[in-house]
């Protein structure tokens, strides 16, 4: 099955630690993954029934990270999470890491869907699909 109506961004907001400072004074390259991946768990407990969320789990395969402007300590950042598709245990996101308007990084990565109690590769479902692509009029 393969599932690829793009759906509408989530928004994730991210709070910056002092300790995701690097010695140049902005955050540090590493903390964007940190970043991507609660974002990326976030939109899939938030929009899946929570018998998928207790059933599944996600790990990262790819991370392409395009690193755009630094982030500092007292910015207000968010991450616009868009599902791009889902095939088979796969799902492809896109992530922005942005401040205000401007994309301070663009994230391509790819996702695989993990039984939670074999740790095997789950195929995600067509009902569970549904709710991150519903039908649009």
């Amino acid at each position: 099955m393969i599932v690829n109506n793009m759906t509408q961004a989530y928004r994730y907001p991210i709070g910056i630690d002092p300790a995701d400072i690097d010695f140049m004074g902005h955050v540090n390259n590493a903390t964007y993954l940190k970043w991507v991946q609660s974002a990326v768990i976030s939109h899939w407990q938030k929009l899946a029934p929570a018998e998928a969320v207790a059933r599944h789990l996600w790990v990262a395969l790819k991370h392409e990270i395009t690193y755009r402007k630094p982030a500092f300590l007292d910015d207000e950042v968010f991450a616009s999470v868009v599902l791009e598709k889902v095939e088979g245990a796969r799902a492809f996101y896109q992530t922005l890491i942005k401040r205000g308007e401007d994309v301070l990084a663009e994230v391509q990565s790819s996702w695989c869907c993990l039984d939670a109690a074999t740790r095997r590769p789950a195929r995600i479902a067509k009902d569970i699909a549904a709710y991150f692509f519903p039908e649009r009029d």
